[in-house]
């Protein structure tokens, strides 16, 4: 199988995301995540018994329930019935491609040895992905205030052996699916359930996917362009690199630097011309375009760093012996 991508800590692209999902490709966890995974959680269950100081969501209860202590036989209960009771919400189903991006992200997140979860989670995670069993999830239920947890909740559901999944073209219950694979459902350990509600992957997924299609929406647009431009019998000056560098703007440069490309050779455009000036819907092309390219580009760089970041909470650094409450999953 050649279409395979590996799962590492190198910057995962909006448009390698997008590629992923649209050719079918497979996952796999590199040896790299694996060690930070496993290595992860090693020091969660050590600091767990050799500390007597309260964690957040692990040795604790959520939200106002944060003073609360929960007994160490208690913590994996604690985990899966956040999932169970998160699992909430409503409206109409969302669509199969963006579920799986969401998997795909929730699995790069989970990958960095930052979240505490057990290898065993993460690669069911990656067979759920890599045998199309896609969670139902539901449009409806999060604000993204502490990450999107109803959506979240919805897709890990399944890990457990409950919910619905969409496999073959049908909705059935997960642990029919979950028996016809040979799988078991997981037993999460402390910090799981956090881990996996916890997070952005369904804004990600849904911001992934509308970049991509708003990039292939402004091509298209610059190719309308060069052919109306042609059509009008237009003049290639305005589209000069002296002009358009003048101004700096990247997006008005890389506009004009496109539109020069696309009509390279072009006997329409090269042929003598009895009008001096175009219109502004010709001659503004690379400044109104180039604006459009400037936004698109920094919402490229926004989803990009998103991501590539562990975004549940707490955040736990093995190197430093610290685990960290705070807002990342905002």
């Amino acid at each position: 199988m050649n279409n395979i991508h590996q799962i590492n800590t190198e910057r995962l692209t909006i448009e390698k995301a997008c590629e992923i999902i649209e050719t079918g490709a497979k996952l796999v966890l590199s040896d790299e995540c694996t060690a930070l995974i496993n290595k992860c959680r090693e020091f969660l269950d050590d600091k767990i018994e050799r500390t007597n100081e309260p964690l957040y969501g692990i040795t604790t209860g959520f939200g106002s329930l944060c003073n609360i202590s929960i007994n160490a036989k208690d913590l994996s209960t604690l985990q899966s019935n956040l999932v169970k009771s998160h699992a909430c919400g409503t409206g109409d189903r969302v669509a199969p491609e963006i579920v799986k991006m969401m998997l795909l992200l929730k699995i790069q997140s989970l990958s960095y040895g930052n979240s505490g979860v057990q290898l065993a989670t993460v690669q069911r995670l990656v067979d759920f992905f890599n045998e199309d069993v896609l969670p139902v999830v539901y449009q409806q239920g999060s604000l993204g205030a502490s990450g999107d947890l109803a959506p979240l909740a919805n897709m890990c559901l399944p890990l457990l052996g409950l919910g619905e999944v969409l496999y073959q073209g049908e909705i059935l219950p997960a642990a029919d699916v979950l028996a016809v694979k040979g799988w078991k459902p997981l037993t999460l350990k402390s910090k799981e359930g956090l881990a996996l509600l916890n997070g952005t992957q369904f804004m990600s997924a849904h911001g992934t996917w509308a970049i991509c299609r708003a990039r292939r929406l402004f091509n298209a647009a610059l190719s309308v362009a060069a052919m109306s431009l042609e059509a009008f019998d237009g003049r290639i000056e305005p589209f000069g690199k002296e002009v358009n560098e003048v101004r700096h703007h990247p997006g008005q440069i890389a506009v004009a630097d496109k539109m020069r490309s696309i009509l390279e050779g072009s006997q329409l455009i090269a042929r003598h011309k009895e009008h001096v000036q175009d219109p502004y819907s010709f001659r503004c092309i690379p400044q109104v375009h180039g604006a459009v390219l400037d936004t698109l580009n920094y919402a490229q760089a926004v989803m990009e760093d998103e991501i590539n970041s562990p975004t549940d909470n707490p955040t736990i650094f093995p190197d430093e012996d610290i685990i960290v409450s705070a807002g990342n999953f905002h």
